[in-house]
């Protein structure tokens, strides 16, 4: 009987503790929004927190994105990323095309499409970890 009632004494002291400091003051934290339901900014951790911040600067560090579109032109070549000095490309030639063309990308050229004629250039890629 005394073991309970130690047990229920000692709860109810931690929780005094918990909702009050050490000094005496009470300890609020504002976890949330005014609200009450958190954020994306708030909650993100780790990864999704990292894209996010790069995402408000305008970097893309993990290619999340999708690529932005050129022209296809030798001046203005279709940019495609890659970690190594060449890259399988395919090109789908037109809208409604169901049929792949697959090409080989070579660093530093700008290559074309054998079907189509648009323009693509292998760039070097770092990742981001």
């Amino acid at each position: 009987m005394a073991s309970r009632l130690l047990r229920g004494i000692g709860a109810l002291a931690t929780q005094a503790l918990r909702a009050h400091g050490h000094n005496g003051v009470a300890a609020v934290r504002l976890m949330v929004s005014a609200g009450g339901v958190p954020t994306d900014n708030e909650q993100a951790t780790g990864l999704e927190r990292e894209v996010m911040m790069a995402a408000k600067k305008g970097l893309d560090p993990y290619n999340t994105l999708a690529p932005k579109a050129a022209a296809g032109t030798k001046e203005d070549p279709n940019w495609r990323q890659g970690c190594t000095n060449k890259q399988i490309a395919g090109c789908i030639c037109e809208e409604d095309n169901s049929a792949v063309i697959w090409f080989w990308l070579h660093k530093g050229e700008t290559q074309r499409c054998p079907n189509c004629g648009t323009h693509h250039k292998l760039v070097p890629h770092q990742l981001a970890h």
